[in-house]
């Protein structure tokens, strides 16, 4: 009964139109209009992030400490739940970070949404490899299903980097994730006096987290929104900053799934 009412799903994610196989379809029309569309600009990765990526572990907040708003913390003024736009207009007007010479913006396609394009596509009669990702690209494009995941930012004079990722525009493609690294961990040479200089960095650099965004509240390292891992959470490391929400990232995923499946294009069988 329940493989029944999944069948019969209403198809309610917006700007899907899925299209029948018994529709007539003017392959040409289609090839200039949609597999045709230029995707040079694009830096398109086949999979999107996995809720597996927040590797969720248990966290428990310190015995006499309280939750603090991991929601609030800022990296370069970057924040969990900045959209897309957003992120990218603060990195621009802060002047600190540039966008990494290449690759600075990934694009993605849920797995399971392209999967759908994949099978529309080649009931669509197309199946040359190179015409077929143009077609699935084309598709996610048009229906709101091709989002940026990522956003790459570098500081140049210091080599600091940021890394942002986003969830799909089913979650209104904000901030699940940033990632902070510096070179505080790393050795310029073997002999003692670079062993004392790494960790004079290593201990300049705990003091300014702890002075920007107070002192851990989770062992000895975490910043814990609450004991559950799936609220926003800070994890430091020498020399890297993780600011998490695997939430939101975990809801997304789930609506990927649950829309993907309720506006997959089967064939109309008869029987």
């Amino acid at each position: 009964m329940k493989f029944i009412l999944m069948v019969f799903a209403i198809f309610g994610f917006v700007g899907v139109t899925p299209l029948h196989a018994e529709d007539e379809f003017d392959y040409e029309q289609f090839a200039e209009n949609d597999v045709a569309q230029d995707f040079s600009e694009y830096d398109i990765e086949q999979t999107s992030a996995d809720v597996g990526e927040c590797a969720v572990t248990n966290v428990a907040i310190n015995t006499g400490n309280t939750p603090v708003a991991v929601a609030g913390f800022d990296i370069a003024g970057i924040m969990l739940g900045m959209t897309f736009d957003v992120a990218q207009m603060t990195a621009r007007e802060t002047g600190l970070y540039v966008n990494r010479p290449k690759g600075s913006v990934v694009y993605s396609i849920h797995p399971d949404w392209r999967d759908n394009l994949d099978y529309e596509c080649q009931q669509r009669g197309i199946f040359i490899p190179e015409k077929l990702n143009q077609c699935i690209n084309s598709l996610a494009r048009n229906r709101g299903l091709l989002y940026a995941s990522e956003l790459h930012l570098v500081r140049t004079n210091t080599g600091e980097t940021i890394d942002v990722f986003f969830t799909s525009n089913a979650t209104d493609n904000v901030v699940w994730k940033i990632v902070y690294k510096n070179d505080a961990d790393e050795y310029e040479g073997a002999s003692n006096k670079f062993v004392n200089q790494r960790d004079k960095k290593i201990m300049a650099w705990w003091k300014n987290v702890v002075d920007k965004y107070g002192a851990p509240n989770a062992g000895t390292d975490k910043w814990a929104s609450s004991d559950n891992a799936y609220d926003p959470l800070m994890i430091a490391y020498h020399g890297e900053l993780d600011i998490v929400d695997c939430g939101i990232l975990s809801e997304d995923s789930n609506r990927n799934i649950r829309q993907s499946m309720d506006n997959f294009v089967a064939k109309p069988y008869a029987f």
